[in-house]
C-alpha cells in the first residue's frame, strides 16, 4: 500500500516512514510543495497523510484539490488543535484528524481503520473493485478509467457519473434517474451541470476513439448531450 506523506518536517517524515516500513507501507513525500495535486496523481497513494501548515499553500487548499479528483482516505496530521481546525479539515473532505505530538501506535492504527474501511479485504492486495463495459475499465475507489494501456483520472462527479452509466450497461439511463440518484434535489442542479460532467466524460472517452466507435457503446451516451 501506498502512503504519500505531505509533511514538510523532514525529522517528522523520516520516523513515521521507518515506522510505517515495518508494517510493509511503502512512502512518498512532495519534491515541490508548490505541485502536491500533480504529485499525488502521479504516484496514486492508497491514503494522505497531510499537514496543515505547508509551503506555498496550506493543507486544506490541498486536502480540497485532492478531494475533487479522489476518494482516497486523507488523514491530517497538525500541532493545530483548535476545534475549528478540525471542522474545516472535515469539511473540506478529510476522514480524520490527528494532534501533533501523537503516539505512532496511534497512528498505525488511524492508517490501518482506514484502510480496511476503503479497501475491507483488499487492502494487501493488488486488486480492487471495478467495473467494465467492452475494453473499458472503471476503478471507483481510485477513480481511475482505463482502456487497454491508456489511462485517465476523474473527479468524484464524474466517477459518479461513470459508475451509474456502467453498472446499467448497456441499458439506457434517462436523465431524470441520473439526477435522482446523484444529486439530493434536482432544483439544486443548474441546468448545464449534468451536461458539463457528460461533457467531459464523452471527451475523455473520444481519445479512445475505438471505443466511441462502437455503435451499441456510442448509442447508450448520445441521448445525454
Amino acid at each position: 500500500m501506498k502512503i504519500f506523506v505531505v509533511e514538510d518536517d523532514k525529522s517528522l517524515v523520516k520516523m513515521m516512514e521507518n515506522q510505517l516500513s515495518r508494517y510493509a507501507y511503502q512512502t512518498f513525500v512532495p519534491e515541490n510543495f508548490a505541485a502536491v495535486l500533480d504529485e499525488f496523481l502521479s504516484i496514486q497513494p492508497d491514503l494522505v497523510l497531510l499537514d496543515v501548515n505547508l509551503p506555498y499553500y496550506d493543507g486544506f487548499y490541498w486536502c480540497q484539490k485532492i478531494r475533487e479528483r479522489s476518494l482516497v482516505p486523507i488523514l491530517f496530521i497538525s500541532a493545530r488543535d483548535g476545534n475549528m481546525d478540525q471542522v474545516m479539515a472535515l469539511e473540506y473532505g478529510a476522514d480524520d484528524y490527528l494532534v501533533k505530538p501523537f503516539s505512532y501506535d496511534l497512528l498505525l492504527a488511524k492508517v490501518k481503520s482506514h484502510i480496511r474501511r476503503v479497501y475491507g479485504d483488499y487492502a494487501q492486495s493488488d486488486r480492487a473493485r471495478s467495473l467494465k463495459a467492452g475494453e473499458l475499465t472503471y476503478y471507483p475507489e481510485a477513480l481511475k478509467m482505463v482502456y487497454r494501456e491508456a489511462s485517465e483520472w476523474l473527479t468524484v462527479r464524474e466517477g459518479e457519473l461513470l459508475t451509474l452509466l456502467m453498472s446499467a450497461h448497456p441499458e439506457m439511463v434517462k436523465r431524470e434517474r441520473i439526477l435522482n440518484l446523484l444529486w439530493d434535489d434536482e432544483r439544486f442542479v443548474d441546468d448545464n451541470t449534468l451536461s458539463v460532467n457528460v461533457g467531459r466524460l464523452r471527451k475523455n472517452w473520444r481519445q479512445w476513439a475505438s471505443v466511441i466507435q462502437s455503435k451499441r457503446f456510442a448509442a447508450r451516451v448520445t441521448p445525454y448531450r
